[in-house]
């Protein structure tokens, strides 16, 4: 189906466990899902995984790869950290009227709109983002090797390191580092091994576990959880944030953290309005319309 550039509008929202596509065509919408796109761990990877949800999402919208060049698009991606990663990405890409920014630009746009607050984007990876009076400041989103704290690469990283001090007897053990060296055949070696190959979804995986695991009051999954949401407040805090002021918490473990902030922060939790891809895709739809 033949559509105008001006009606084709594409935002994707790049992280460091999937990647999600959003296609608008006049007034449809066609999504799609893919692999981890995080441009800085593994660049290659990312593009073939942006290569690959281009086109899906243009095969189910029923338009052509050329159609969907000439409209506009944007994208958010992990480990866009500059001009300089988001350039390398668009030469990669067959898409003409694009942006490319780091992922915490369309998880903010998506979650907070127009309102002023701050996002604290807690997924695979980790940053802290705010926009107040017109301006926008973030932190954090350095990778695993170097950040990423509270994020749930680094509650599985931990509560690994966490695991082997214990069998060290450097720790006191709990029910869930006891399970962890069970899961892993009672051999620490084994935990070695895998922490020595594991990405940083790899690590994730094992954050939903741990946040059950808190709940249950378990000690040393509930100490964890006490120190990620101690560096969300900290954050938030040094971008500007005060009480009164909105403060959400998205991704996959964003919203786990709430009980452990302090009362402040707290009790200006709000939800997300949407998801990091209807921002993506809001953005795209602001951006100039190609020329005729």
């Amino acid at each position: 189906m033949a559509q105008e550039s001006s009606e084709i509008c594409l935002g994707v929202d790049g992280g460091g466990t999937s990647s999600r596509f959003a296609l608008l065509v006049g007034a449809q919408r066609f999504d799609h899902t893919s692999g981890p796109v995080n441009v800085t761990s593994d660049f290659e990877a990312g593009i073939a995984n942006l290569l690959e949800g281009l086109a899906a999402v243009t095969a189910k919208a029923g338009i052509t790869p050329q159609h969907l060049a000439a409209g506009r698009a944007f994208l958010g991606l992990a480990g866009v950290v500059g001009p300089k990663g988001a350039d390398a990405v668009a030469a990669r890409l067959p898409l003409g009227n694009l942006r490319i920014d780091s992922d915490r630009v369309a998880a903010l746009a998506g979650a907070l709109g127009r309102l002023d607050g701050t996002l604290a984007g807690i997924g695979t990876g980790s940053f802290v983002i705010r926009q107040a009076a017109g301006k926008t400041r973030a932190l954090g989103g350095w990778g695993l090797a170097l950040g990423d704290e509270a994020s749930g690469a680094w509650l599985g990283r931990e509560m690994l390191a966490l695991t082997l001090r214990a069998y060290d007897g450097l720790a006191d053990h709990s029910d869930l580092t006891r399970s962890i060296l069970e899961e892993f055949g009672a051999d620490p070696g084994a935990i070695a091994a895998f922490g020595a190959h594991a990405d940083a979804a790899a690590f994730a995986s094992r954050a939903a576990k741990i946040a059950e695991a808190a709940e249950g009051g378990d000690a040393n999954a509930l100490a964890l959880m006490q120190r990620g949401a101690a560096w969300i407040e900290a954050g938030a805090r040094a971008l500007g944030w005060k009480p009164g002021e909105a403060l959400c918490l998205a991704g996959g473990a964003g919203p786990s953290y709430r009980p452990y902030l302090g009362a402040e922060a707290r009790d200006f939790v709000v939800p997300p309005q949407g998801r990091a891809i209807d921002g993506a895709l809001a953005i795209a739809q602001a951006m100039n319309a190609p020329r005729p």
